[in-house]
């Protein structure tokens, strides 16, 4: 079975500031879902939308691509399920390189501390029928 991986760690403050000092940056980066999801958390607010910044880089990196033309930030959205487990969702040229590069399933694991936030993300692929 083939798989890839993607990591990154992000700087809580730096997402922070990011946000007071340029409203349009949500809009950016964040889908509605996202946004709606991360600013209703009063005390961990930065810690949601920098741990979501994280995973995006993380499936970019996982995808070998990094972080543009082939996947956008906001083509690549983090929503939880019903137990809160995060999981990704992808639209526009992210879904379109998901599909050509022919994956199967992408993971991703979250978490922070007070300063930092981290994303994990294995993306594993199709078997080979032929071998």
């Amino acid at each position: 079975m083939k798989i890839t991986c993607g990591t990154d760690i992000v700087e809580i403050d730096r997402i922070k500031k990011a946000v007071t000092r340029t409203p349009s940056f949500l809009d950016r980066i964040y889908t509605p879902a996202e946004q709606e999801y991360c600013m209703n958390k009063k005390a961990g607010r930065y810690s949601s939308l920098s741990a979501r910044f994280a995973a995006k880089e993380a499936v970019a990196k996982a995808f070998g691509t990094g972080m543009g033309e082939k996947a956008g930030p906001s083509e690549i959205e983090v929503l939880n399920d019903t137990h809160g487990k995060p999981y990704i969702s992808l639209k526009g040229s992210a879904k379109d390189t998901f599909k050509n590069i022919k994956a199967e399933k992408i993971d991703i694991s979250l978490s922070h501390s007070r300063d930092y936030a981290v994303a994990f993300a294995v993306i594993t692929y199709k078997e080979d029928k032929d071998g």
